[in-house]
């Protein structure tokens, strides 16, 4: 079987500890292949109080279909010095690389799925490579042109036209193109999820959607041809619908997902339901990636206190995307 690649996030995070938490946990029946620094856990084992081995590989080809073991494929080797939860652009450095290599795993099929740990933007920046997020990463390295974010739990599921901009910046790229191209995202990977006719919604930018152009027009120029185009084509979209009330209906069942056009549109009403039950999904790469809902806790790295759950989460569901159930 071929494992599930986790690229270790910051190693000044907490990124090393809880993916050796997700894989001294029971639930994690599946071989996983840590893409990161041996020393790095080896120190948050320690400082963790865990009983896990740690065993390094050369290649993904290598990895033992065996599960409750820390199988790392040693991308750096960083100074025993490294603080623990602070800005460093080595960490940000050796973050990238993690990424980097597991997208390389993910395309050449040598991994079934790439599931990310933090990584913190700051320190990327101070180590060479400056992006918003994870998600622009790996669309520039697997060569996607279409892609979008994905939030969700097992209660709600949203997608975002607009994904890490300036909320002027946003509203300037809502597109109709943009709404179609996340509508109809949205529905392919529904589909590959096992929804055979997904019901898709999309989140008006104005209050109450605009009023009939009361409230601006975007949603009556842009939004709504956007979704007209959308079920010419044979999807079931509709909308726009007030954003105050769009994704409350979607949690009640209504629709299998909600197309926000910004980032905290979308993204609040899935985070208010727990961090610890989110899962972050690239959708239109070609390879699986998911990842936590969290960013790197700096406050707490090292401490030996984080919660891996989110992580354990974010495995499930590329267990289910990957089609390893």
């Amino acid at each position: 079987m071929r494992p599930i690649g986790v690229s270790m996030g910051d190693p000044a995070g907490i990124g090393p500890e809880i993916a050796l938490k997700l894989v001294a946990d029971r639930r994690c029946d599946v071989p996983v292949l840590i893409i990161g620094d041996a020393g790095v856990l080896t120190r948050a084992r320690a400082s963790s109080g865990l009983d896990v081995p740690i065993r390094t590989v050369a290649s993904a080809q290598d990895c033992a279909d065996a599960t409750g073991v820390a199988q790392v494929l040693a991308e750096t080797a960083m100074p025993h010095d490294l603080p623990w939860g602070r800005v460093d652009g080595r960490a940000g450095k050796a973050a990238y690389r993690y990424v980097a290599k597991g997208v390389e795993l993910a395309r050449d099929d040598q991994i079934a799925a790439l599931v990310t740990a933090p990584i913190n933007k700051e320190a990327l920046r101070l180590g060479g490579h400056s992006y918003p997020g994870h998600t622009e990463i790996l669309a520039e390295l697997s060569g996607a042109d279409e892609y979008a974010m994905m939030m969700a739990n097992d209660e709600l599921r949203v997608v975002l036209v607009t994904i890490h901009h300036a909320l002027r910046d946003a509203i300037d790229s809502i597109t109709p193109e943009a709404v179609r191209r996340a509508i109809r995202l949205t529905h392919d990977a529904l589909r590959r999820a096992g929804i055979t006719a997904p019901r898709i919604a999309v989140a008006g930018l104005n209050p109450h959607a605009g009023e009939n152009g009361l409230m601006g027009r975007e949603d009556l120029d842009i939004i709504a041809p956007a979704v007209q185009r959308a079920r010419v084509a044979g999807i079931d979209a509709s909308g726009p619908w007030p954003a105050d009330t769009v994704f409350l209906r979607a949690r009640t069942g209504e629709f299998d997902a909600v197309v926000a056009q910004y980032h905290d549109q979308g993204l609040i009403p899935v985070k208010y339901l727990g961090l610890e039950r989110g899962v972050n999904i690239t959708i239109g790469l070609p390879f699986v990636r998911t990842s936590v809902d969290h960013g790197t806790a700096f406050d707490i790295a090292g401490k030996g206190v984080a919660s891996h759950a989110s992580l354990l989460t974010a495995l499930d569901h590329a267990r289910t995307l990957a089609g390893l159930r």
